[in-house]
């Protein structure tokens, strides 16, 4: 068998040894097994070994070295395994996945070379690894209740759809309604044929409907009792205790951001630049940062921006950038509006001020009188 590094021949003690020193790791995170490379100042391997991606075998590992630096990828189990390195008195580097192409398309990928690109990586620049936050346990937990209702949501539309859809094939339709009704409405429609296979799936919706009440009660105790510096997000019409608790967690600590300006871009609601000499494309979003709150802020400036939504400073704004017409203009200005929601919402969060729907029309009005 071929001898992979110096550890391997002079044995694990003699690694602990010069683990004393300020050295590097990488680990590449398995769901069962994980790989660990270890570099020494000078950026040699000097142990490349495998650990059990476990609680106590992680701890078992890590807990006895002498503080250094260690970088993870961002992925299923970086939360829990960051948390643990650093209680182990170590600077952990969650690398963001989206950022290393070094090692997503590196023709050589396996877990080791992954595990050592981390720890040079780590050792060169940290900034390369364009590291991130994981936010502590008990936020992720409370962000867990969001998650779970976004999951039965999906699963009650992918119900909704498969009944409509078998309906249709059989020459009838539905009727018209909305999906926390569909179950109460929908029942004397269903064709006889189809309603030995179709009724077990409506006590399903039915029951999914249940559960959806339940984690919105949930969410909006949340929201009043242990976080309730919502509140003040709340203040925008159109956004409620689901998109102002899914705000504060997901961004965690307002003063992350020295300006409200970077929490669109945090939320990958800024337009990809990708300029070379005098071509400057028109591209779409990033899509960076958090799929749900993303979708829950753009669906509250649907309703900004709706027929039921109120007049204010975002709508007007809105309705200019609406009037420059061109192609999908109406779809590019309200993803606009969901980032200058979520700069909004940042602002006030970071103030406590009191929300004036037509703030910049006073400040106009008061200008033009003087």
């Amino acid at each position: 068998m071929k001898k992979n590094t110096k550890a391997m021949e002079k044995g694990h003690s003699e690694v602990q040894d010069k683990i004393a020193g300020k050295l590097t790791v990488g680990i590449d995170l398995g769901d069962k097994i994980s790989r660990v490379c270890v570099l020494d100042q000078e950026g040699e391997i000097i142990e490349e070994s495998s650990v059990k991606t476990t609680d106590g075998a992680l701890r078992q590992r890590f807990a006895a070295m002498s503080s250094t630096r260690v970088a993870i990828e961002a992925g299923a189990h970086s939360p829990w395994v960051s948390r643990l390195l650093e209680g182990c008195g170590h600077e952990v580097l969650v690398a963001n996945a989206r950022k290393m192409r070094l090692i997503y398309e590196n023709d050589r990928k396996c877990d080791r070379v992954d595990a050592e690109s981390l720890a040079r990586l780590a050792r060169l620049d940290p900034k390369l690894l364009a590291p991130i936050h994981h936010r502590d346990a008990s936020r992720q937990a409370d962000l867990a209740v969001i998650r779970a209702r976004a999951a039965v949501v999906a699963a009650r539309t992918q119900l909704i759809n498969a009944m409509r859809g078998m309906v249709k094939a059989m020459g009838g339709r539905l009727p018209s309604c909305s999906t926390k009704s569909f179950h109460l409405k929908v029942d004397s429609a269903i064709p006889e044929s189809l309603r030995l296979a179709l009724e077990p799936l409506l006590a399903e919706i039915s029951s999914l409907t249940e559960s959806i009440r339940s984690y919105d009660r949930q969410i909006e105790e949340l929201a009043q009792t242990k976080y309730p510096e919502t509140a003040v997000l709340r203040q925008v019409t159109g956004v409620g205790a689901l998109t102002a608790l899914s705000f504060v967690l997901t961004l965690e600590d307002p003063r992350r951001f020295s300006r409200s300006r970077d929490v669109g871009a945090y939320l990958g609601l800024r337009p990809k630049h990708r300029e070379s000499g005098n071509s400057s494309p028109q591209l779409g979003i990033t899509k960076a940062g958090d799929r749900d709150l993303r979708r829950l802020l753009v669906q509250s400036a649907h309703y900004i921006l709706g027929p039921f939504g109120p007049d204010t400073d975002l709508r007007r704004w809105w309705l200019k950038l609406t009037e420059r017409g061109g192609k999908n203009a109406k779809k590019r200005a309200l993803v606009a509006a969901a980032r200058k929601l979520a700069v909004l919402l940042h602002r006030l969060w970071v103030t406590g001020e009191v929300y004036e729907p037509l703030r910049q029309v006073s400040q106009k009005e008061t200008v033009e009188a003087a």
